[in-house]
């Protein structure tokens, strides 16, 4: 038989309720509780408040209470509750004792008077168990910036001129290295210098050239892109400086432009350099030294304002020893060198790719996006990924094409990965679920461990606090105790996991 419903109706009720429920929670998870009379006395501290005494200038409990607080709490605000009877529901408060998070709550009685006060400690040390909170909503404004700038100079660009497609909040990615990736490349988009970027293919170099113009006083001109690799070598040299009618048997008679002059007052991005052949290297030296260049069957010099950004998948040093690639060359390019990371160096990144890629793929496709198993997950989250993002992109569709549902599990995952010539690897296996769980030994592939430490110590923190958790029941305050943790740390890393009970 069902238990009566004993939630009340009434508004009054409802209130009441929700009022001693608050309380019980602030009293709870809060880092100390403090309340004041009418005379703004402290008549009562709970006791987590009781361990700022100390630091405050208290050895007792009765120094303290009984005294008006102005005395006892440097740089209170409690008198301007009271006085307004408004609440000051977030505040910074820095005293003899710290800097604290807080709030301050008036509290009324049966007329509707103020009485006192209520003082909650929300957290302690600020600087600390805030910063990754901090520094997530930095990261989205930073790239919410970016593209408001890009839309403002899309709006004030000529129309039919070539654009800029992404900007940084394109590069998708909280890890360690993706977060420095994007600050050399904020760096490099203040400068005029030559970028040159470098990294494996699929891992987003156009992607950071496109985000580059975007953030760069060159904005509002041009973004001219052309994958050396892709022209063939006879039109290479037309490509970039074009030609004057007539200049070859079946030119047109009105000539044509070339990817430098096009890009006049704008970026030029130059992919795969590394490909170029070496009678060319010379007049692109030329033409990025003496800012012009010489169309193809024209004695004619075209001044022209370009920066270049450069991007190769190869070795450009092994290049430069084998004399492939010009020494002279590659000094001008390499004024700006950002290293772009593979897949594999940041893993943490790959569900929140997953995500953005999932959405992409229903947007083409005109199908639900695919919803990943926590097992299928883990198990795209293990590969080496030697494509990289655009590999992890290729499964996922293919994996969303061939289900009859939106929901994508292991089994069409290993499909996937088997019929591209690859075995799946397992994913890592953790400490209280593997088979030698007794005696801690974890088989991590050598990929993983030649990571930054950072990296590695936050996962395994993010474990830790996952496996007590799981074992208190979602109990944060027995989770800190038994970790050895403040509840404010503990939030804290639980915000920056994305740990959620």
């Amino acid at each position: 038989m069902d238990k009566p419903d004993t939630l009340p109706r009434d508004a009054q009720s409802i209130l009441e309720l929700a009022a001693r429920s608050m309380f019980e929670l602030f009293a709870s998870a809060s880092e100390g509780m403090m309340l004041v009379d009418r005379q703004a006395r402290v008549v009562w501290i709970n006791d987590q408040y009781r361990r700022f005494l100390p630091a405050l200038g208290f050895e007792r409990e009765e120094d303290f209470v009984g005294h008006p607080v102005s005395r006892v709490v440097q740089n209170t605000q409690m008198h301007q509750v009271l006085e307004t009877g408004k609440p000051i529901l977030i505040d910074l408060l820095t005293n003899r004792a710290g800097t604290f998070v807080v709030s301050r709550i008036p509290l009324r009685d049966a007329a509707g008077q103020v009485i006192g006060a209520l003082g909650i400690v929300l957290f302690d040390h600020p600087e600390t168990t805030l910063q990754p909170l901090i520094e997530k909503f930095a990261l989205l404004q930073r790239d919410l910036d970016d593209a408001r700038r890009e839309l403002a100079s899309q709006r004030l660009q000529p129309a039919g001129q070539r654009q800029s497609k992404y900007t940084f909040a394109s590069f998708i990615g909280l890890s360690t290295a993706a977060v420095e990736v994007k600050r050399q490349a904020r760096r490099a988009a203040l400068s005029t210098s030559p970028v040159l970027l470098l990294g494996e293919t699929g891992t987003g170099k156009e992607l950071l050239a496109h985000a580059i113009h975007a953030a760069s006083g060159r904005a509002r001109g041009p973004f001219i892109s052309v994958n050396i690799a892709a022209v063939p070598e006879t039109l290479l040299e037309s490509e970039f400086f074009g030609f004057a009618p007539g200049a070859f048997t079946g030119a047109d008679r009105k000539g044509r432009d070339g990817k430098f002059k096009l890009a006049h007052g704008g970026t030029l991005f130059l992919d795969e350099i590394g490909d170029m052949p070496m009678a060319l290297q010379s007049k692109l030296l030329r033409a990025l030294q003496e800012g012009e260049v010489e169309p193809l069957g024209s004695n004619k010099l075209i001044p022209v304002e370009v920066r270049v950004i450069a991007a190769s998948s190869r070795d450009l040093h092994a290049l430069v020893r084998k004399g492939l690639f010009r020494e002279d060359l590659f000094y001008r390019l390499n004024v700006l060198p950002i290293r772009v990371p593979p897949l594999r160096e940041r893993r943490e990144d790959i569900r929140a790719l997953l995500e953005v890629l999932g959405e992409d793929v229903a947007v083409r496709s005109g199908m639900q996006a695919p919803e990943l198993t926590p097992d299928a997950l883990a198990l795209l989250e293990a590969q080496p990924w030697r494509g990289n993002i655009r590999e992890l992109r290729n499964v996922l569709e293919q994996a969303t094409m061939r289900s009859d549902t939106p929901r994508i599990e292991v089994p069409q995952i290993e499909a996937v990965l088997r019929e591209s010539g690859l075995e799946p690897l397992e994913p890592q296996v953790s400490p209280e679920r593997g088979p030698n769980a007794k005696a801690g030994v974890v088989q991590v592939p050598d990929d993983l461990l030649l990571r930054p430490m950072s990296q590695q110590v936050a996962e395994l923190e993010s474990r830790a606090i996952a496996a007590a958790m799981r074992l208190h029941g979602g109990n944060k305050a027995a989770v800190a105790k038994a970790l050895g943790i403040s509840r404010a740390t503990l939030y804290a890393r639980l915000e920056m996991s994305e740990i959620y009970t």
